[in-house]
C-alpha cells in the first residue's frame, strides 16, 4: 500500500513537467527533421510527453512506452552483466528506420523513432543532448517536495 502511495505521488510530480518536456521533443524534431516521432517516459513506462502522430502508422504511446520500459530492463540487465555500465541508449535499425532511446536522468527515457535515411551521428548528438535536458526536468520536478 504505501510504495502504490508513494508511486502515485511520482506520477503527479512527472506529469508536472509535461509542458517543458514536449517543448524539449518539439525542438528536437526540428533540429532533426529526419524524426517521424519522439516519446518521453518515465523508466516504469508511464508517458511524460510524445508526438507520435503522423507517417501514415497510428502508434499508440502508452504501447511504445510500455515497450520501452521492457526494452530498458534487458537493456540495463546486459549492461549490467557484461560489465559495460549504467543504461545510454539502445539503438534498432529496422528495414523501414530506426528506433533508440536514450537515458534521460534516473527516472525517465526518451524514444525516438526516424527515417531510414537519417545521420545516426547526428540522431545521437542531439537526442543525447534533449534526453539530457529532460532527465534534468524529470530530476527536478522528482525532487520537489509533492505539495511544493
Amino acid at each position: 500500500m504505501r510504495r502504490a502511495l508513494r508511486l502515485r505521488g511520482e506520477r503527479r510530480q512527472l506529469m508536472t513537467v509535461e509542458a517543458e518536456v514536449l517543448g524539449e521533443l518539439r525542438r528536437l524534431r526540428v533540429r532533426v527533421p529526419q524524426l517521424t516521432g519522439v516519446l518521453a517516459a518515465s523508466t516504469d513506462g508511464l508517458v511524460l510527453a510524445e508526438e507520435l502522430s503522423g507517417g501514415g502508422t497510428d502508434i499508440e504511446p502508452e504501447g511504445i512506452a510500455a515497450l520501452t520500459a521492457a526494452a530498458l530492463g534487458v537493456s540495463l540487465r546486459l549492461a549490467d552483466s557484461t560489465g559495460r555500465g549504467g543504461f545510454r541508449e539502445l539503438l534498432i535499425r529496422g528495414e523501414h528506420g530506426y528506433v533508440a532511446t536514450y537515458a534521460a536522468g534516473g527516472s525517465a527515457v526518451l524514444t525516438v523513432l526516424a527515417e531510414p535515411r537519417i545521420n545516426v551521428g547526428r540522431l545521437h548528438l542531439e537526442a543525447r543532448r534533449s534526453g539530457a535536458r529532460i532527465g534534468e526536468l524529470v530530476d527536478a520536478a522528482l525532487e520537489r517536495p509533492e505539495n511544493a
